[in-house]
């Protein structure tokens, strides 16, 4: 396994802000990518590339409706969001909370591991296998986008 251990860096703000340095940048990068999304709705056609699966099946990914989730929670509509994708919602407040962790433990220079065992990984596998079936099935159309 991997492990991230906040560099040594100089005490005070100086260091401090350098420790901090690349969650801060992720949190940039997905501060972007939402204000994109937020600013340039999926649900107009031409500004972003259609779902190959969809596309050529007709069958929903896992990833279905993660953009129009993504604009609408943008927006501070909730309910539209978990309607779109639920899953994708709750990834989005996944990875808040841990990049919270890795920011704090960041900030106090202590290692910091987002592995997950294989028995966590294998489940979360079928999680998502299962929302895609049951979302393509027609007693699962609630939860297509």
């Amino acid at each position: 396994m991997t492990t991230y251990r906040a560099a040594a860096a100089p005490s005070g703000p100086r260091g401090t802000l350098r420790a901090a340095a690349v969650p801060l940048g992720v949190l940039g990068a997905v501060a972007a990518g939402f204000g994109y999304v937020a600013a340039v709705d999926p649900g107009q056609p031409g500004h972003y590339p259609a779902c190959p699966l969809l596309y050529y099946t007709g069958v929903y990914c896992p990833g279905c409706g993660g953009l129009r989730g993504a604009h609408a929670l943008a927006h501070g509509h909730l309910g539209t969001a978990l309607g779109c994708n639920a899953v994708a919602v709750a990834g989005y407040a996944v990875f808040a909370v841990v990049w919270t962790i890795w920011f704090t433990r960041t900030l106090r220079g202590r290692a910091f591991d987002p592995a997950l065992p294989p028995r966590a990984l294998y489940a979360l596998c079928g999680l998502l296998l299962a929302f895609t079936v049951v979302r393509n099935l027609p007693f699962g159309a609630v939860l297509a986008p």
